[in-house]
């Protein structure tokens, strides 16, 4: 038990930046084969596996579907203006962002507007009725401005570690 203990008094070291880097690219990874990977047994690497999602260096795991196989072929990134002075509207813009499923990314940003999200939809028409039906119509939008994405060079969720 002392062992254990001790182990999850240990800051975030070489070892722990291979796990994390090795299920970055393989989020099913086991525990036997993660621990072939840092040299560890396959008992050290779960303790350490398990410290680091209690730790909070693991935030979830997830699977990255296909969206053009599933017919969703457009992604959009809309810059969103708020009018001045709603903090209710605010708080409610942010709350419905959650709750939109086209809508994969939303950060609130610096400079000429407020908000920008990527919205992911089927064609360009699904695209135009997001934007003027529902997200256009929000509490405290003022307006959108939207780019259509046209090729995807790279997309990755994957974190530069630190060495």
């Amino acid at each position: 038990m002392h062992q254990e203990t001790k182990l999850h008094e240990l800051e975030y070291d070489q070892t722990d930046r291979k796990i994390l880097a090795y299920l970055q690219e393989r989020g099913r990874a086991t525990n036997l084969e993660i621990a072939e990977v840092v040299h560890l047994s396959a008992a050290q690497c779960h303790r350490r596996h398990r410290r680091l999602e209690e730790q909070g260096y693991i935030l979830r795991y997830e699977t990255r579907l296909n969206a053009p196989m599933l017919g969703l072929g457009v992604v959009a990134f809309v810059h969103v203006s708020m009018e001045r002075g709603h903090l209710r509207d605010l708080l409610k813009f942010k709350s419905l962002m959650v709750d939109m499923p086209e809508v994969l990314e939303c950060y609130s940003v610096t400079g000429d507007f407020d908000y920008v999200i990527k919205v992911v939809s089927q064609d360009l028409k699904s695209l135009s009725e997001f934007l003027l039906d529902r997200l256009m119509r929000l509490p405290g939008v003022s307006g959108v401005k939207s780019t259509v994405c046209l090729d995807e060079i790279k997309c990755t969720n994957s974190l530069p570690l630190p060495r």
